[in-house]
């Protein structure tokens, strides 16, 4: 069977902790951005994404080319081994050279002026400037990117019109740097800071490469002379001052001098310099804490003074271009907690544009019977977005908290969320206040969660291992029982469709069925496996479990046997698994970074997503099965169309119900039912022979049963009374029955038995 794609609706993500990580393409019409370990390029108006695919860990570092030929990007990788550094072809979207120079991390990424070298800064671990030559494909130097008795270089800036120079900076140190292409070798010139000791995070150059800007970890802004003549030739650089200005994270300099700044705080500024008369006072190095900037209040461009966002700012750039007018211009925000904002130079305001969970998502969850929104479960938050647009709608912030698992009620007034303190907390679901709180719910913390229909029994798992039961009123919220049978942490729970029974699994191998009536194990399934997903299916008549041996399982909820296995990964563990309502589907996510669609009874899957930046984490259907939603560990969001072969012909989304009827009156609608069930009456008995006769009720359902009890045979095959008369006559011996009378008294129903001592031969 061919296996087809499946079709992205939305995707929801961005990687703020990346310094610099959020770009401008030069036709200004697209971004780059990170995603986990994809580049993500996204058109500016149409929305529609591209990915670049080929990094093996999260992406570290971004950078574009001047003219926008080339798109370079960096990694981070594990302790020992190399880090990769990639070039790609923007219009083509292929990768055209790569290098693994660095160890570990790769720190930041510059373009020269003239595309022809691709400047690659080390991590902590390694240290060293590589600089590439994007033509022949070769590393044409490498040289330490810092001084024996300075620390580690984390900031890198090419020059915008000298090709052979680019600036680093790092802690203690801020170095100048050329390039000698016909020996190719680097020379290096340290700026003199004096007694200056800041650690640059963030460097920026005026276009006549005459000054630059360095930000610091300290607040400080360094304004620094690059040495660099009218004639092209390097002089000594030399620091001009230093201004003072809170937690500089991001710099960039305008046209006519002026600074926009990103401090740590989330706050945004458009400064100007103050413009001094004669030489540059000797007071503002040594009194680096007097500020020496004005705000901008109004210019021909803006008149914007300050705007403040959430998180810390890593990322400023400017949309420009593409016909867009001076004062249309927006200024592009990506902050720390993986937001992207929209600030226009003309106004106050930021519009959020891009946010998404800044670590892994543990849980996703819609309402019961309402496919419109769904539920995220994250470090520090939980979220409930529109599925239509992808838009967040409520934000219930925790920090300094995990939270493993969401779901909202039955009939949808809370949002119940179990945490890694071991809290269980609901929340409304409209305005996110705290409306109960069950507290100290597991010792090692809560891991799992499930809810009956009624709302009425609450059931979770702890990290420890115990499965408890709760009694869930609106005025206390009491524990009914504590269940001790797993070894592990409890990875998921489930309720069953009648609510009777819940269904646990644990990381000990072992799944087991509680009898929510009796409050006690009812049957016990054990494999060779992690297991971290357990669904019912719709019947309750078979379970499904996911592990890390990679396989699918199908169990018999009655008697915990066995009934079919299927290899669903052939790279790493499942973590994710759901079932559609109607039971035709289940889908599947796991550490291969890929959403599969399964059928349910051929076991066979035919659509396969692939979109994610790293290890599925957790994936559902919606409701009414149009929509699949799946997270990943590096906090994005996929929300996948079903495809329509599997969608009934009356869905919203078919195409063959998209020719509306023409719309009735109030009258019409309210008479319709009236006048049909008057047609119904007018209709003669002989119109109605051909339908079905009407089903018989339970009571004539019961009277027809033969209740008679047998101990040998619950059928026979021997019926006498069906036979004719003719063959009566023609058989010269009566034929036997096998069936024994019905008046012989079985062993369990026989007086004498009861009455006797109990003797059984």
């Amino acid at each position: 069977m061919d296996v087809k794609n499946l079709e992205p609706y939305a995707i929801i993500g961005f990687d703020g902790s990346a310094l610099k990580g959020l770009k401008v393409h030069p036709d200004g019409e697209h971004i780059v951005y990170p995603m986990g370990n994809k580049v993500c390029i996204q058109e500016w108006k149409s929305k529609k994404m591209h990915f670049l695919s080929g990094h093996s860990n999260s992406v570290s570092t971004v950078a574009v080319s001047p003219k926008g030929t080339y798109i370079g990007s960096g990694q981070i990788n594990h302790i020992g081994f190399k880090a990769a550094a990639k070039i790609w072809d923007f219009k083509k979207k292929v990768v055209i050279g790569s290098h693994e120079l660095h160890k570990v991390r790769v720190e930041a990424l510059a373009f020269s002026s003239d595309e022809r070298y691709l400047i690659s800064l080390g991590g902590r671990d390694d240290g060293c400037v590589v600089l590439w030559d994007c033509v022949g494909g070769a590393a044409s130097a490498t040289a330490p990117a810092a001084k024996l008795t300075a620390g580690d270089a984390f900031a890198l800036a090419p020059l915008p019109l000298r090709a052979n120079a680019f600036v680093t900076g790092g802690d203690s140190n801020l170095r100048v740097w050329s390039v000698r292409p016909e020996t190719k070798t680097l020379d290096v010139v340290d700026v003199s800071l004096g007694k200056l000791r800041r650690s640059v995070r963030c460097i920026a150059i005026n276009k006549d490469d005459s000054y630059g800007y360095a930000g610091t970890t300290t607040g400080d802004m360094i304004k620094f002379s690059t040495g660099f003549s009218e004639s092209g030739a390097l002089g000594k650089p030399s620091l001009i001052g230093c201004l003072a200005k809170c937690g500089i994270e991001s710099i960039l300099i305008l046209d006519d001098e002026c600074l926009i700044v990103g401090a740590g705080d989330g706050t945004v500024d458009i400064l100007d310099e103050i413009n001094w008369k004669g030489d540059f006072p000797k007071g503002k190095i040594l009194d680096p804490n007097k500020p020496h900037f004005k705000a901008v209040v109004k210019r021909d461009f803006s008149q914007l003074k300050s705007a403040k966002v959430e998180g810390g700012i890593t990322s400023l750039a400017l949309l420009e271009g593409g016909g867009r007018a001076v004062a249309e211009r927006l200024l592009l925000v990506g902050t720390r907690s993986s937001e992207i904002f929209a600030l226009e130079l003309g106004g106050l305001s930021a519009t959020l544009l891009v946010t998404c969970h800044r670590c892994a998502v543990s849980d996703v969850a819609f309402p019961r019977g309402m496919a419109a929104v769904f539920a995220t479960a994250g470090r520090g938050s939980v979220r409930v977005w529109c599925a239509a647009s992808g838009r967040e709608l409520l934000r219930i912030a925790m920090p300094n908290f995990a939270c493993s698992a969401v779901l909202f009620s039955a009939d949808g007034g809370s949002i119940v969320t179990a945490w890694d303190d071991g809290n269980i907390r609901a929340f409304t679901p409209l305005t996110g206040r705290l409306m109960y709180c069950i507290l100290n719910t597991h010792n090692k913390g809560t891991s799992a969660l499930d809810m009956t229909s009624d709302g009425r029994t609450l059931i979770s798992g702890g990290c420890e291992g115990q499965v408890r039961v709760w009694d869930i009123r609106p005025e206390r919220q009491s524990l009914k029982k504590v269940l001790k049978e797993h070894k592990s942490p409890v990875s998921a729970i489930q309720v069953s469709p009648n609510d009777t029974e819940a269904v646990s699994a644990g990381t000990d191998g072992s799944c087991i069925i509680w009898d929510l009536l009796s409050l006690s194990r009812r049957q016990v399934m054990y494999a060779n496996t992690l297991f971290t997903c357990v669904r019912f299916e719709p019947r309750g008549c078979q379970l499904l479990t996911g592990g890390t041996d990679r396989r699918v399982a199908y169990w018999e909820a009655a008697s915990g046997n066995l009934a079919r296995e299927l290899e669903a990964s052939k790279v790493g563990a499942i973590n994710g698994l759901d079932i559609s309502q109607d039971g035709e589907l289940f889908v599947t996510g796991g550490n291969d970074q890929m959403i599969k669609l399964w059928r349910y009874q051929e076991g066979v899957y035919t659509h396969t997503g692939l979109g994610h930046a790293a290890a599925v984490t957790c994936c559902r259907f919606s409701p009414d099965k149009r929509r699949i939603v799946s997270a990943c560990a590096a906090g994005g969001l996929v929300i996948w169309r079903t495809p329509q072969e599997y969608l009934q012909p009356e869905d919203p989304l078919s195409p063959k119900t998209k020719t509306l009827a023409s719309p009735k009156s109030l009258r019409e609608e309210l008479r319709l039912p009236l006048e049909h069930n008057e047609k119904q009456k007018q209709k003669p008995s002989a119109e109605r022979h051909h339908k079905l006769p009407a089903a018989p009720s339970k009571v004539e359902r019961i009277e027809a049963m033969n209740t008679s009890r047998s101990s040998v045979h619950s059928c026979c095959p021997c019926d006498l009374t069906a036979r004719s008369d003719e063959s009566k006559k023609s058989s010269p011996k009566a034929l036997k029955c096998c069936r024994p009378p019905d008046n012989l008294p079985t062993r369990t129903t026989s007086k004498d038995y009861i009455s006797s001592s109990g003797d059984r031969r």
